[in-house]
């Protein structure tokens, strides 16, 4: 394939609010800068992200899929992908990529390639991926979002190992700026912590898989050795009770904020000191990007592809998932020594800037769709 612009169609669940979904845009809206012409089709609803999507110049339609199996929106779906007569079908995760190769039967586009963003849900052996090893068949190149998923994939036999490729996601860098100490005094001053204190931050889903409560716990160690920290989490989700009952169990209401969902995560990673992610379990954090982006030493748990975000002792700390104890001994190395963080910190945002953009994504996921199949 030429370096002639392509027509382009991507089929995901939805353009929801989230990680996968702001990729595709992110991607999409490159590519139609690039000149190429883009549609989304969205398998369940279109989401909130699709207005978004639109003002970028991307078509975007739905085909309103029903629980179980709906031969008719496979048929619109059908309509949907082949109206645009593309040269790549980019599907994203399982659902969508057995439905979207099932749309294409008998007219299939030059190049197809699906992304995985995150660990199977389930049993290997499940039938929505023996659906998707079937899709995979007639595919062209399947690739997980860090080096720990593409391994995992072909282990498990999902993804052939000469279909099999790694594309980190990546983000506006252009968004994020580098911390300072003033806007951590800010922010501390604005939400009543202590002014002095060490503010270690965290954004994200409030859910069980996050735990953020081994974070709360890992923080009452802190102070209980004597530390000044205190602790910022930006999300919303089912635990957010949870989390509000036991920070006042283990007496940490002078110490911690929950903030919400907030719109303006740029400027709260600036005002952070030390960004903590302590998941169970991770695809590739976009997360952890934006906190590198944002010039913050990190601690992250050893799980999915943090340690090829996180380069242990030169931008972070790795520890182990689910050992709040462990978590609290690197919080309290950083805490200790101001010069680490900045040294960490610094040294992530050149990484970040370098390897972690969406135009360094975009790049790559080109040369995947010319690549000679």
């Amino acid at each position: 394939m030429g370096k002639s612009a392509l027509k382009i169609v991507h089929v995901l669940d939805s353009l929801d609010i989230g990680g996968q979904e702001t990729m595709v845009l992110a991607l999409s809206t490159l590519q139609v800068q690039a000149g190429h012409a883009v549609r989304i089709v969205c398998l369940w609803r279109e989401g909130a992200l699709a207005a978004s999507a639109r003002d970028a110049g991307v078509d975007v339609v739905c085909v309103h899929k029903r629980a179980g199996l709906d031969l008719m929106a496979l048929l619109r779906l059908r309509r949907a992908v082949l109206a645009w007569r593309p040269d790549v079908l980019h599907t994203h995760d399982v659902m969508s990529h057995y439905y979207g190769v099932a749309a294409c039967i008998g007219r299939r586009p030059a190049v197809i390639v699906n992304t995985r963003h995150g660990y199977a849900k389930g049993d290997p052996l499940a039938r929505d991926e023996r659906f998707y090893r079937l899709a995979m068949r007639h595919s062209d190149h399947g690739v997980g979002v860090s080096q720990s998923l593409k391994a995992y994939f072909v282990r498990s036999d999902l993804i052939p190992a000469d279909k099999a490729h790694a594309i980190p996601n990546g983000i506006d860098v252009s968004r994020f700026m580098a911390r300072s100490d003033d806007a951590a005094r800010g922010l501390r001053e604005s939400l009543g912590l202590s002014p002095s204190a060490v503010t270690f931050g965290s954004v994200g889903r409030l859910n069980e898989v996050k735990r953020q409560v081994d974070l709360l716990h890992a923080l009452r160690l802190r102070l209980d050795q004597g530390d000044d920290v205190c602790l910022v989490l930006a999300g919303d989700g089912p635990m957010r009770e949870t989390l509000e009952q036991l920070r006042d169990t283990l007496g940490l209401g002078a110490h911690v904020r929950l903030l919400g969902a907030r719109k303006d995560v740029p400027d709260l990673l600036a005002a952070m000191d030390v960004f903590v992610l302590c998941s169970r379990s991770e695809g590739y954090s976009m997360a952890l990007v934006e906190a590198s982006t944002s010039a913050l030493p990190i601690v992250a748990t050893d799980v999915g592809g943090n340690a090829e975000i996180v380069q242990e002792g030169a931008t972070g700390l790795i520890v182990p998932a689910g050992e709040p104890a462990r978590l609290a001994d690197a919080m309290g190395r950083l805490a200790h020594d101001a010069s680490l963080r900045h040294r960490m910190g610094a040294q992530g945002r050149a990484w970040a800037l370098r390897e972690g953009s969406v135009q360094t994504m975009s790049a790559a996921y080109e040369a995947l769709y010319r690549r000679p199949c």
